[in-house]
């Protein structure tokens, strides 16, 4: 008979170090707009702890009160408990000083800027102040799609910790996230952010980097020939609409989801890809100039494309 050989359990738990490596418990979240706040309940929900980070406590205090909005409608449509919604609540918390990221094992930069100069400044500023604070090992990210992550981690000491996350719509139902390793990523921070997408129940979909990546390169170019479209009269606005959602089987048309994102954004993606690339097709349409001059932003000014109540839906 063969000597029965015990192990010990310790063997096959996980270090001291590769529990720091890999273990995500607290993410911070600079700006808690749109974006941010629909990154938070998603990260919440998933029981980790969430620090936003805002100018001021009237910002904080509004982006707190969109989230508890948006999760009282999920509950009048049997989509979630009032249990559940406190509990999403308590694990959110913002304040508007950076050292509050001192245990975060992953920091988000989501902030919103008008022009490509001053989105590059001061992105590259947050991901500084951000440094002063954190540990080696936290992460430090970008949700922007349009500017490189190599560019934004250029004047940090461990530049090789960052990396780009672009969080494709503002919808909890999204079930891929964009990651983009940079000139000095690192395969530890690549692989770690690998690990907690898959943790938070995404998948990851690797790009080279790129602006405007795989999902914005796309969406932009569709957009502007769906206006094309619509401008020579080949379809109303809704039929487009209609033959890409039920003929092609998106979600959203390219209108309605222009809507959703805000043409603002849209707009500026735009500008930023045309800068980079210099191709024509990355141009705004001019439907889409006149609809953000208008201050015609989609959803959130109750109209765009389309019309909106005040829940969001759209006005027949």
């Amino acid at each position: 008979m063969s000597e029965l050989i015990i192990e010990s359990i310790e063997e096959f738990g996980l270090s001291n170090e590769v529990k720091t490596k890999q273990l995500f418990s607290k993410v911070g979240i600079i700006g808690c707009g749109s974006i941010g706040q629909e990154i938070a309940k998603m990260f919440s929900q998933r029981e980790l702890e969430v620090i936003f980070i805002e100018l001021t406590q009237e910002k904080i205090d509004l982006g707190i009160k969109c989230i508890e909005a948006n999760l009282d409608n999920m509950i009048e449509h049997w989509g979630m408990t009032p249990g559940e919604k406190r509990a999403i609540l308590s694990r959110i918390s913002g304040y508007t000083d950076f050292k509050h990221l001192a245990e975060c094992d992953l920091v988000i930069e989501s902030i919103r800027s008008k022009t490509r100069e001053r989105q590059i400044s001061a992105r590259i500023e947050v991901f500084k102040e951000i440094e002063k604070y954190v540990s080696e090992d936290c992460i430090i990210a970008t949700n922007s799609n349009t500017i490189v992550i190599t560019e934004l981690a250029s004047e940090l000491e461990h530049k090789n910790r960052c990396v780009s996350l672009h969080f494709l719509a503002t919808s909890l139902n999204i079930q891929i996230i964009e990651v983009v390793r940079g000139l000095y990523t690192s395969n530890k921070a690549y692989d770690r952010i690998l690990f907690f997408i898959k943790m938070i129940g995404r998948e990851a979909i690797a790009c080279e980097e790129s602006a405007g990546l795989i999902s914005v390169r796309i969406f932009v170019a569709q957009l502007n020939e769906a206006c094309e479209v619509l401008v020579e009269r080949v379809g109303s606005m809704e039929d487009i609409d209609k033959t890409m959602r039920i003929g092609l089987g998106q979600n959203l048309g390219p209108f309605e989801m222009a809507d959703k994102i805000g043409l603002d954004k849209v707009n500026r993606w735009m500008k930023n890809l045309y800068r980079e690339f210099g191709d024509k097709k990355y141009l705004a349409n001019p439907l889409i100039k006149r609809l953000v001059r208008a201050n015609h932003l989609g959803r959130i000014t109750k109209v765009g494309f389309y019309k909106y109540d005040d829940n969001g839906r759209k006005i027949s």
